[in-house]
């Protein structure tokens, strides 16, 4: 067995792919912020044991209006994306606060710096504890 198949190098790993996921989600919300009708979208709450159960799938994105931007190979969807419940709709119908969104992306980005801190940190025990250099 692999240093990097340990449990909690799999449970890192995923949370980590998590972040990466919602980052590409948040971004697009960004980059329709202002498409009429768009719905942001966001990911459910990171879950070790829905994350696990739903790996593996492959879905790729299909575009509700012509004017969205979306990314190819949508791992989002096989991460439990949904449509977010806005409060705040604009006229034209588009349900996205961009000041929102840009607080989510960067508490994202920090808890991926967080997670890939600690299993940068973690590896490097581990490597001491089997008598390599770290």
């Amino acid at each position: 067995m692999a240093i990097g198949d340990l449990p909690i190098f799999a449970a890192l790993k995923n949370r980590m792919q998590w972040h990466q996921t919602r980052q590409t989600l948040l971004a697009e919300n960004v980059a329709n912020a202002e498409t009429p009708g768009y719905r942001g979208r966001d990911l459910a709450p990171f879950s070790i044991e829905s994350t696990a159960r739903r790996s593996g799938t492959n879905v790729t994105t299909t575009a509700t209006n012509r004017n969205h931007f979306s990314v190819g190979g949508d791992p989002s969807r096989a991460m439990g994306a949904r449509t977010m419940n806005s409060f705040e709709v604009m006229p034209e119908g588009n349900g996205v606060t961009l000041e929102e969104e840009m607080m989510k992306v960067t508490t994202n980005q920090m808890d991926y710096q967080a997670a890939t801190t600690l299993y940068t940190r973690s590896m490097r025990l581990m490597k001491i504890a089997l008598g390599k250099q770290g």
